[in-house]
């Protein structure tokens, strides 16, 4: 159980760090970064999932470069839902879900190891 809320405040964070780098993204402080960490991972399970599923030959030809397109689909859905976090249009949604899959492996191995 902590090392869940540990991944996500470090999610959480993360999505402050990306608002720092990538134009167009958003982030009004660590309250809406909670909120938006959970909304995208909740997304990514649900309807991130089923969309990986079905476009996964798309997938295998791009070499997994198209499931950015899809994580970054779910991050401006969760900007339209979630008060304090903003993405404005696909690219700035695209690179920070690039810039978010970086920090990503980053967490994961950090939090592998506590």
């Amino acid at each position: 159980m902590i090392g869940l809320l540990l991944q996500w405040l470090l999610y959480a964070i993360a999505l402050l760090v990306v608002s720092r780098i990538v134009p167009g993204f958003v982030v009004q402080g660590l309250w809406p970064a909670l909120i938006a960490a959970l909304v995208i991972g909740l997304l990514n399970a649900t309807l991130g999932f089923f969309l990986k599923v079905i476009t996964f030959p798309l997938s295998i030809l791009t070499l997994g470069i198209f499931l950015l397109v899809i994580n970054g689909l779910m991050i401006l859905l969760a900007s339209s839902i979630v008060r304090g976090f903003h993405v404005r249009g696909f690219g700035a949604a695209f690179w920070g879900a690039v810039v978010l899959a970086l920090l990503g492996m980053l967490i994961r191995a950090v939090t592998k190891h506590a």
